[in-house]
Order: C-alpha cells, then structure tokens, then sequence
C-alpha cells in the first residue's frame, strides 16, 4: 500500500514520518532526515523519556553524544540513550539522510511540526517558544543542563 508522508521542514532539515505511535502499539515512531550540505541543525539536547537510534542512508552524518563524535554512513548504525547530550551535523560535501527510530513512541509529527513552525516564522527562532515546546516533548537543550 502506498501512503502519501508528510515532509515536515524545519529550516533546511526535513523529518519524514514513517511511523507513528498510532501504527506501532505506541512502540516505537520511525523518522527519516535528511541535512543538506551546510545546513543549520538543532542545538544538542537530550530526550528525557525515550531512546533514539540512529541508521544511515545516504552521505555521512556526524553525530556527537556526550561529547564524542560518530560518523554515520551508509548502513552505520548509532544507539543514543534518554538523557545523553546529543547533535548532529553534516560536514561533508553531500546532503545526508539518515533513519530515525524512537522507542518507545512519545514522540511524532506534532513535535517537529510545532518546532517548524517556531524555526520557519522569520527572524531569529522565539526562544520562549520553543523552550515551551522542548519541555512539553520531554527534550532539554543541553545549555539547560
């Protein structure tokens, strides 16, 4: 059965959902990501109430966790527990696309949606806003921590 995904743009980031809580007993939520060359990523954070793994696809994408840099290609794979400090970046010279699992499912396309709709306002990003938005997700910046 082909489904019709929304793409969520988050600046020059795009988060594809490819399953919700809604499909998976609320599980599990699968993401895909695609970072074009340059392009400006979120602040590092940690998730305070699920995991997230990390599997790529395409080019290579540089996640650092708790300090320490992985680079993840092409069938790489990168686990990253609640509570570790986390970002990534794509420094090489091609756009990256990487698969996103979260366990279990608490977080979907309303998260990305709400902090796409900060990001994509204009200006510089109201930092009250998406504090509030973080908090509700149980996502912290790690300028907080």
């Amino acid at each position: 059965m082909t489904q019709t995904r929304e793409v969520i743009r988050i600046g020059q980031v795009t988060v594809t959902f490819l399953l919700e809580s809604k499909d998976t007993n609320e599980q599990l939520a699968m993401y895909e990501v695609t970072v074009p060359v340059g392009a400006k990523v979120p602040i590092a954070h940690s998730q305070e109430r699920y995991d997230e793994t990390i599997y790529g696809l395409q080019g290579v994408i540089t996640f650092t966790v708790n300090g320490t840099p992985h680079n993840i290609g092409p069938g790489d794979s990168l686990f990253i527990p609640r509570g570790a400090i986390h970002g990534f970046n794509n420094f090489g010279q091609q756009d990256t696309k990487a698969l996103g699992v979260a366990t279990p499912a608490l977080i979907g396309p309303e998260f990305f949606r709400e902090v796409a709709a900060i990001v994509n306002a204009g200006g510089p990003p109201d930092m009250k806003k998406m504090k509030a938005v973080l908090s509700k997700y149980g996502v912290k910046p790690a300028m907080s921590q």
